[in-house]
This record gives structure tokens, sequence and C-alpha cells, in this order.
């Protein structure tokens, strides 16, 4: 991957510098646009150019910007009033073990046993050290940055970029890493890389933001080479499709009542079923290995006790791994 340098600070040797060592391969990029080859961040096919911010390769096309707008203005007011990230590096570090803001520990538990079935279940025995992985939907990165540190060689993506709760916030980490890991501005839909050049690729809690379940998975099926795997963790799964409307009308209810938006100018999944899953096993010809992380009596006792209180059901967590097998 040969980048230059298009903004703020630095030249485009530091530039390029800097993302040729986050990583120990080349990343072959893909025109969001035309899907032509990009070389030096130039299209050679539309000529349209992936331009760097901080590190952080911008790859939405222009009218995509546009289309995220609002959804990204109403997320991250959100996510700044819920108490999401913090100044000092301690708190990314922690990740996801232990929130020290203490604001949404209780989210970070699920996380962080999430992320011990993943490494014991998939990735430790099946992936060697090295290994190139996609962190979809990466957030403020402490999967990439967990992988990195562990010897493996995350891509970090996501739409936010800001340096609270988005690709920004993969500074804090820098100090603590060999070599930072490369980053990218994009959507889950429409990936700006050449296919089947990674070993896995992880929806990090994000397969619920995907406008279209089966482009997404698509996708990351692409961008995998034969015999990797997709992983999709911490997305909500209910066993009936009204329970997951349920959850949404409560949340953009409170979303409304709390924030004065309802966050709803996407259109995303939100959430899974069982119909939902074996319909994308259908359309792309996959199977499903299930993991289910342990997260606990009170949480494995939660659908009985809101059945006995007539309540939804609640979301649960699982993991759900497709390997990917050759035509």
């Amino acid at each position: 991957m040969h980048l230059h340098r298009n903004g703020e600070g630095g030249t485009a040797e530091a530039l390029q510098d800097e993302i040729h060592n986050a990583t120990d391969f080349d990343i072959e990029l893909r025109c969001p646009i035309c899907h032509g080859k990009v070389d030096d961040l130039d299209c050679a096919q539309c000529g349209f150019h992936l331009r760097t911010d901080r590190g952080i390769v911008r790859a939405l096309a222009p009218h995509r910007i546009l289309h995220y707008a609002q959804f990204i203005e109403d997320y991250q007011r959100i996510r700044k009033a819920e108490g999401r990230g913090s100044e000092s590096d301690e708190y990314y570090l922690n990740l996801p073990y232990c929130d020290v803001t203490g604001s949404n520990s209780g989210q970070w538990q699920i996380r962080a046993r999430s992320f011990v079935c993943l490494m014991e279940k998939l990735i430790a025995p099946a992936m060697p050290a090295g290994a190139r992985i996609l962190d979809l939907g990466s957030g403020n990165c402490w999967l990439s940055f967990r992988l990195a540190a562990t010897g493996y060689s995350p891509t970090a993506v996501d739409i936010l970029t800001n340096d609270n709760d988005g690709l920004g916030a993969a500074e804090h980490y820098r100090g603590h890493l060999r070599t930072l890991f490369p980053r990218f501005c994009a959507e889950l839909g429409n990936l700006p890389f050449q296919d089947g050049q990674f070993n896995g690729a992880i929806f990090n809690a994000s397969f619920h933001y995907a406008e279209d379940d089966e482009a997404a998975l698509r996708e990351a099926l692409r961008c995998v080479a034969d015999g990797g795997f997709v992983a999709i963790c911490d997305t909500p799964w209910y066993s009936k499709d009204r329970s997951g409307r349920q959850m949404v009308e409560e949340r953009r209810a409170h979303f409304m009542q709390q924030y004065g938006t309802d966050s709803a100018s996407l259109r995303s999944i939100e959430y899974l079923t069982d119909r939902r899953l074996t319909h994308l096993e259908e359309r792309l010809s996959i199977r499903w290995t299930r993991y289910l992380p342990s997260y606990g009596l009170p949480w494995a006792l939660r659908p009985l006790v809101a059945r006995f209180r007539g309540r939804r059901e609640p979301a649960r967590f699982r993991i759900y791994v497709a390997q990917k097998v050759a035509p």
C-alpha cells in the first residue's frame, strides 16, 4: 500500500512510513466508487483520491459521507452523553476488562466475556502469529489493540473518526505498541480492500448497524481468504422478531426523551434472529458455528425472570462464525 500525505501536518514520506510500518504486510486497496485498483491512494480507473487525516485513510465516497452525516452527529452526541471515552490512556488500555470511568461497566463486562470466548475458542486455536484480521466497526479500536498486543495484525475499520470514541482514539495505544495498526474510515457494505487479503474479519459489536446485512457479510467474506473466518460478536439476538422490534421501539423512545433524537436516520438491522441467520446461510452458502460466552448465572436467568414478570425477552449475545471455503 503506497500512501501520500494529503492534509494537515507531516510529509508524504512520513505518512507513508507510518502506515507501512503499522503492519507487516501491504494492503491492496479498492476504490469505494468504481471498485478499481487504488495505488498511492489514487484510483487508476475513475481518479478518486482517498485522502488521509492523522494517519486515518478516508475511504468513504462523497455521497456516502452525506448519507451518514446525521447518524454520525446523533450517535456521537448520544455516546458522549452516555459517558463514553476519556482523556486518559488508562481508560482505553483497560478495555474491555474494566471501565475505569464506571459509566458503562455492565456493558464492558459483556464485551470482556465475549472477547475471552472469541480468543479461546476461535482465534488462539486457529490463527497463526501475524494473522491479518479486520476489526469491523472498531469504534475506539480496543479490539485492534488487544489483537496487536497478542501478536496479530489487525486493521481497524469504522465510519467514526473522532478522538474520543472513534478511530482517532487509537492514538492512546500508540506508545504501547511497536507500531500502530492501520485505520480506515469506511462503511461495512463497501470495504476498500481487494479480495482475499485477510485471515479473518470480526464484526465488533457492529453488525446490527449494517443497513443491509447480506451486503455487509458478503463484503467481509470477499475480503477474507479461503479457509478464513467471519465472526459476528455482541450483536443482540432474540428468539422472536417481535421482541427485537419492541426493543427498538423502547430504545428510540428512550433516546427521544433523553437526548431529543430517536437516532433513526439509518434503517439498520438492529438485531439478529434465527430466521435472519438462516437466510444469510442460504443466500451466501455458509454455515454458522455458534459459540456461547459465559456471562454468569444472573445473566443466564434473565429470560426466565422476564417471562415470570411478563416482560419482553431480553437480548442475548452469541458469537456466530462462518468459515470461507473455496468455491
